[in-house]
């Protein structure tokens, strides 16, 4: 065979194997079109370069297609190493970041000034419309004090209006959101972005809530990705973490989950962002690349 031909059979396949990609999402693409997704940024997605190009890339493609992605982003790394660079040693209690006066400053600075902005311009480089804002923006999340006296300005969700969000997504806008949102003498708040999330989420009426993390998802042993639960309901979910099967930090991303779904969302997803197009592989093909856990 000569060099021309192999070359020749090789994009021939490559050329196939898009094609056939493109028929098996097509059913996915009608199905969501006009769907709000919510999607959790974090992670290594959110750290590693080309992964996160994968990620806006994604998201830009969604819009594309007439599914309407909504973005709520963390940023725990970059608060350390601001906090560093300030001389204010990180502290966490619980698994809790404990926020007193000066390093909710630092968070609100990188999480609304910083991150958020570099995901913007990054989704509207890549030839989407984004506009970033934080809970406080429109009164969006209402929070309150988880234990002030212990860990300090970090909070949890009180209540959710999500008029504005609504008139973004409505204008064909993607919605970039981080955790930060005011109690009710206006004194901001550090709250997990899971679980803001799945408050939204469960707010916006959202098809899907996909959570990015670093694990491939649910697994039967936390050792072995073999062992990846692809598909469960909400009582297999609680079952696992009584079983102590799910533990650990994958503990809240599970009642997240648990809470949006009770809330009305319809599909929750705990997937690996370190993969690639992890979205649209688990949005638009059959068997998807995480967890899934459905009411």
């Amino acid at each position: 065979m000569t060099q021309d031909r192999k070359e020749s059979e090789y994009i021939l396949e490559k050329e196939a194997t898009r094609v056939r990609v493109l028929s098996e999402a097509l059913p996915y693409i009608q199905k969501f079109a006009g769907r709000t997704i919510v999607i959790k940024y974090g992670g290594a997605a959110m750290k590693d370069g080309s992964l996160k190009e994968y990620v806006i890339r994604d998201i830009v493609f969604l819009t594309s297609v007439g599914v309407n992605p909504v973005v709520v982003h963390g940023g725990g790394p970059e608060i350390n190493i601001w906090l560093t660079k300030l001389g204010i040693e990180p502290q966490f209690k619980d698994g809790l970041r404990v926020t007193d006066a000066d390093t909710m400053d630092v968070v609100e600075m990188v999480l609304v000034g910083r991150v958020n902005k570099e995901l913007v311009a990054m989704v509207n480089n890549a030839g989407g419309k984004a506009v970033g804002i934080c809970g406080k923006d429109g009164n969006l999340v209402k929070a309150r004090s988880i234990n002030k006296e212990k860990v300090g300005f970090v909070g949890e969700v009180v209540s959710v209006d999500s008029t504005l969000v609504h008139s973004l997504v409505k204008s064909g806008y993607v919605p970039i959101i981080s955790s930060v949102a005011a109690d009710s003498t206006g004194q901001a708040h550090n709250i997990n972005a899971d679980t803001f999330a799945g408050e939204i989420a469960a707010a916006l009426g959202a098809e899907k809530l996909i959570l990015l993390t670093d694990t491939p998802g649910i697994l039967q042993d936390y050792q072995d990705p073999s062992t990846l639960i692809y598909k469960l309901s909400i009582q297999d979910a609680r079952d696992l973490i009584d079983d102590g099967v799910v533990g650990g930090g994958m503990i809240p991303k599970v009642n997240c989950c648990v809470r949006s779904l009770a809330q009305g969302v319809k599909a929750a997803h705990i997937i690996d962002g370190r993969l690639p197009h992890a979205l649209l592989l688990e949005i638009f093909t059959d068997d998807g690349i995480g967890s899934m856990i459905v009411p």
